[in-house]
């Protein structure tokens, strides 16, 4: 089984419906929720989202949403480690760095899917687009 990270990115696609992005998005999510593949956040893509979501919907509701994403994804872990390996890197984006590192320390995970492949470009993990990983699996 591919074990990926799904990128902030790609979780506010399909949570707010952007074009021409969500569809591949949530492509990506109904693999994670079928089993095909196992998707992975961090606790900084939670936050991020919970922010951004927070602007345009009640506390519940965001909640509920992303419990949603919860049942049909893992968290990795960001520990002392993980943020010393991110402030020692040589990405230019430190929210970036800590998933990368969070992804790299867990160990097993296939990609990093995002649309913001440059921000990884110092990544260890292949990076793909969402739409390149699709086109990938056939």
């Amino acid at each position: 089984m591919e074990n990926v990270l799904i990128d902030t990115d790609v979780i506010l696609d399909f949570f707010f419906d952007r074009q021409p992005f969500s569809e591949d998005a949530a492509k990506i999510l109904a693999l994670c929720e079928s089993g095909e593949i196992k998707g992975f956040v961090t606790p900084v893509i939670y936050s991020n989202a919970y922010d951004i979501l927070r602007k345009t919907a009640s506390h519940q509701f965001v909640v509920d949403q992303l419990k949603q994403l919860f049942y049909i994804t893992d968290v990795l872990a960001m520990d002392k480690a993980v943020v010393l390996q991110a402030l020692n890197s040589t990405f230019s984006d430190f929210e970036d760095s800590l998933q990368n590192f969070a992804a790299v320390d867990y160990g097993g995970i296939n990609a990093v899917i995002t649309r913001n492949v440059k921000d990884y470009k110092s990544s260890t993990i292949a990076v793909l687009t969402p739409q390149s990983f699709l086109n990938i699996r056939g």
